[in-house]
């Protein structure tokens, strides 16, 4: 028998080629997916994952791939693992939306970090458990209880108005330059805060708070070298999560802070003084916890829906920052935006205006911002069993539908289909509000309500979601917050419309880039962080 203190690094570094090329083999030996082209692999060790992780415009290089390689191509990725499966294909991307929670389910690596941070809640589970949690949260996101949590959104966006205005009030030219970005930070995290978990924050009172430190600092972290390595390596090795990163210990402490909070909040209930409560997610939560029947909730999936909290309070700035930034590009649109709002007087507009017909622009201007910017780039899941993906048009080879194995992962990229020009048209990469907008029969703008102007070639009828966007998903995982988030977009934006005029210190041309933090963040070149500074004046 050889001991294995008689080989040399030599042979071990030949014995460790041997073993992953076995793994190589046998991986080979399983049930095998539709003969798909795609890019070569970059690089030995990461496949395409830098470059990706590492382009300006993710989704543009999507559709380069699409349009070179057919709508459904695979991606290498790290260390010679079977390669990711792409899906541009509409009719493929409906029917792998239809089965997630079953078929298509989360990815061990995400599972894991999601899971480990926040628990076993509503983005964490799957088939019946997802659809269980789900009907069980649905109460908390009617209509009827947005309507209720409207004024929640309103005062939030008056708290900025009144820093603001002190702000201007004691500038010299009455024009000081804010750090829009953060300031819509504040406003998403408190309002979630009180909707969502009847808990202030006050972050835009200015108090000191363990959640708004963790955010902060999460969302302007650029990840070290290392890190990088460490995250594009633990989709191999899932375990090196559990490693004790900076990032991990913010993490891990943002956790704490949440658990705390909710934690509070089942005390009080228990108690019998959660009356104000009921009216939050998770104070309805709580309330049914102790209910017998299918939607009964244990106490540890009632506290794992704080993760609610992380997803209000990233996809909202990010998106009304956006909202901000294309307006100030275009003092027109930002214009036309603001003689709309304030058609309606010093009244603010009521969620059924704000969710009905009567701000067509409002409404057009938020989903063109969703279309252009989705917070969230791509959905990524792994096959559960052997399926086929009926596609639209055949691929290169004259396949009709995609065969996925079981265990290959499969992604979406959302900002591709969003922005692509197959289905939007030539300007498809241009912010253009109008597109959402048709002129009535007295010459009026109106909101669109059948997709496609006469002529139009391209239209997006095959992509199921919402008003044929994927922003908000599809299929049983479709966002439960989307009106909740519809909502709290349009009134924050209604009031700083209608109060303020934006524009770039340095012109309309400012370059804008992504900092990859929890969500990409848009971020102005040059500036520190996550900054997005612009110049703010009052509405004569």
């Amino acid at each position: 028998m050889i001991s294995i203190y008689e080989f040399n690094l030599i042979d071990v570094a030949l014995l460790s080629i041997v073993l992953y090329l076995a793994i190589l083999v046998l991986r080979s030996s399983r049930p095998t997916n539709t003969s798909l082209r795609g890019p070569p692999r970059a690089s030995l060790v990461w496949g395409q994952n830098n470059y990706l992780r590492s382009a300006d415009d993710v989704g543009q290089v999507y559709e380069s791939w699409a349009a070179k390689y057919g709508s459904v191509f695979k991606v290498p990725s790290v260390l010679g693992r079977s390669s990711r499966v792409v899906v541009c294909d509409p009719r493929a991307i409906a029917n792998f939306y239809s089965k997630e929670t079953f078929v298509y389910v989360g990815t061990p690596l995400a599972k894991k970090f999601i899971g480990s941070i926040f628990g076993k809640g509503l983005l964490w589970a799957e088939g019946e458990s997802h659809r269980r949690q789900r009907k069980a949260l649905a109460p908390a996101f009617s209509n009827a209880a947005i309507r209720r949590l409207c004024s929640v959104f309103f005062d939030s966006a008056y708290k900025v108005k009144a820093y603001w205005d002190d702000l201007i009030d004691n500038q010299a030219d009455g024009c000081p330059t804010i750090d829009v970005q953060a300031w819509m930070n504040r406003v998403a995290l408190d309002s979630i805060g009180i909707a969502g978990f009847s808990h202030d924050f006050g972050s835009l009172d200015g108090k000191p708070c363990a959640v708004v430190d963790a955010f902060e600092s999460l969302s302007n972290d650029r990840p070290s070298t290392l890190a990088t390595i460490m995250f594009l390596l633990s989709v191999f090795f899932p375990s090196l999560q559990n490693l004790p990163t900076e990032r991990r210990k913010k993490l891990s402490e943002l956790t704490r802070c949440l658990r705390e909070i909710a934690d509070v909040l089942l005390e009080r209930n228990k108690q019998g003084s959660a009356d104000n409560d009921e009216k939050s997610i998770i104070g309805l939560l709580i309330k049914a916890e102790g209910i017998d029947g299918e939607l009964h909730l244990t106490e540890e999936e009632v506290l794992a829906q704080n993760v609610l909290l992380l997803a209000g309070y990233e996809t909202t700035s990010i998106s009304l920052t956006w909202a901000l930034i294309e307006l100030s590009r275009d003092p027109v649109q930002q214009e036309k935006l603001r003689k709309e709002l304030q058609a309606c007087g010093d009244q603010d507009p009521t969620w059924d205006q704000l969710m009905g017909t009567d701000f067509p622009y409002l409404d057009a201007v938020v989903h063109e911002t969703l279309r252009l910017h989705p917070p969230l780039a791509e959905t990524t899941r792994v096959a559960s069993e052997d399926d086929i993906l009926p596609l639209s048009t055949p691929l290169p080879t004259g396949e009709t539908g995609a065969a996925i194995a079981k265990g290959t992962t499969i992604s979406v990229p959302i900002i591709c289909l969003n922005r692509a020009e197959a289905v939007w048209g030539p300007n498809a990469k241009v912010f253009y509000p109008e597109r959402w907008l048709v002129l009535d029969e007295e010459g009026k703008e109106s909101a669109k309500v059948q997709w496609g102007k006469p002529g139009l070639e391209h239209t997006p009828k095959e992509i199921q979601g919402h008003r044929h966007l994927l922003t908000f998903s599809d299929g049983p995982r479709t966002c439960l917050g989307k009106n909740f988030a519809l909502t709290e977009f349009k009134a924050t934006l209604s009031v700083l419309i209608r109060n303020y005029i934006f524009e770039f210190p340095d012109g309309p041309e400012t370059k804008i880039r992504l900092l990859k933090g929890i969500l990409p963040r848009p971020k102005v070149v040059g500036a520190k962080g996550a900054q997005v500074p612009l110049r703010v004046r009052k509405v004569e």
